[in-house]
């Protein structure tokens, strides 16, 4: 990959790690500090500006969410011990905690930042790994999301002159709040790939779900078999994406990228590398390059191996953001390890690969209706496709 020819930014500051569920929630921000740490250690950073994060208004939220939600928010973080659960808030996804307004509408802020950043022209690649909020609805929040600030995001580029927007998540979760927040309306484009409703939350996003009345078309969903590992995932984004980027042609593409697809995580039951997934940063950094001018924003997401994989991860996600890429077999640094050894008593990763070839086959060589996998391609394609004047068969 070519060195970007234009500045890249990363929306940032410590106190968006106060984010914070709780020491038995599976999100937990250290995630984001090791990763920091990490690209830090390895000079990532050296080649990202780093910007610091504002803090969203109440309208700007409500841009997205409805005013009782962000009421009920505010009410939780004053009064945690004594808020009794309404709006998704108070579960055990989303326990309430002292500040909660305050902390996600941190987030929102850094993530609309990264869009000013690239839509203004100020930077060519912006992302922020703490954002990627992707399951809020407009009313509740829902899977460890407050507020969306995905959705924020793209409303407040639509209001600032975009008129075609892609998102793509490769969560392995559904993007079911974002996709429904703009499910009717063809100036967004939403593809998600993830691992099947049937065996994962939320339960949704099939190929059928394709999109309202006003926008057939602009919701797609790859819905992936549980085992899935890095040759069949690449198989099904390579069949999916990058022929409906190109045809959408959209001014800016966004990206969601939960790392909860690793074979590690704790939550799923799909099989990717870290490889596998450096691979669709590359993959989504040319189409970026290819389809918009290289206008780019990107988000973090899940990722529950929190010393295993979302360090590595996404410590080449900075990187590809960056335009310089790091080599695989990269070794991690002895302080970044001794730091995890210390403050988490766990040993960390050596390397940046799991020694993973990322290596698929094309959809174009041929189509095996006898693979659940190579099924639920191939209903996406046939679904979609045709509302694009795409044609569904290799």
């Amino acid at each position: 990959m070519p060195v970007c020819p234009g500045p890249a930014t990363v929306v940032f500051d410590q106190t968006l790690t106060e984010y914070d569920f709780g020491p038995s929630h599976p999100m937990s921000p250290v995630r984001v500090d090791l990763t920091m740490r990490l690209a830090g250690d390895l000079g990532v950073l050296d080649h990202l500006r780093t910007v610091p994060a504002p803090m969203a208004g109440d309208d700007l939220i409500a841009t997205v969410h409805d005013p009782a939600l962000i009421e009920a928010v505010i009410r939780a973080g004053a009064d945690p011990d004594g808020f009794a659960p309404s709006h998704g808030l108070g579960s055990d996804d989303n326990p309430v905690f002292r500040d909660m307004h305050r902390a996600a509408s941190h987030v929102v802020g850094a993530t609309v930042e990264a869009f000013r950043q690239v839509w203004s022209g100020e930077s060519l690649h912006s992302a922020n790994i703490t954002g990627g909020l992707h399951h809020a609805m407009r009313e509740r929040a829902s899977g460890f999301c407050i507020y969306n600030d995905v959705a924020v995001g793209i409303t407040w580029l639509l209001a600032n002159g975009a008129t075609r927007v892609a998102y793509v998540d490769v969560d392995v979760h559904h993007g079911d709040g974002v996709e429904k927040l703009f499910y009717d309306d063809p100036r967004v484009l939403t593809i998600s790939l993830h691992e099947t409703g049937q065996t994962l939350f939320p339960g949704t996003g099939f190929p059928r779900d394709n999109g309202g009345p006003d926008a057939l078309g602009s919701a797609v969903n790859v819905a992936l078999p549980p085992g899935t590992a890095d040759a069949g995932w690449l198989r099904a984004f390579h069949a999916v994406v990058p022929p409906l980027l190109r045809e959408f042609q959209p001014e800016i593409l966004v990206t969601q990228h939960g790392c909860d697809s690793h074979r590690d995580d704790p939550l799923a039951d799909l099989m990717l590398s870290v490889d596998g997934q450096r691979a669709s940063y590359l993959a989504l950094h040319d189409l970026a390059h290819e389809v918009c001018g290289g206008r780019w924003v990107v988000t973090g997401g899940g990722g529950y191996a929190l010393v295993e994989v979302v360090p590595r991860a996404w410590t080449h996600l900075l990187a590809v953001v960056g335009g310089r890429p790091l080599e695989p077999d990269t070794a991690t640094p002895d302080a970044w390890r001794e730091h995890v050894a210390e403050r988490l008593g766990r040993r960390a990763p050596h390397r940046l690969t799991d020694g993973r070839d990322p290596s698929f086959r094309d959809w174009r060589e041929g189509y095996d209706p006898g693979t659940w996998l190579d099924r639920s391609i191939n209903s996406t394609r046939e679904e979609i496709f045709p509302y694009h004047g795409l044609d569904p068969m290799p």
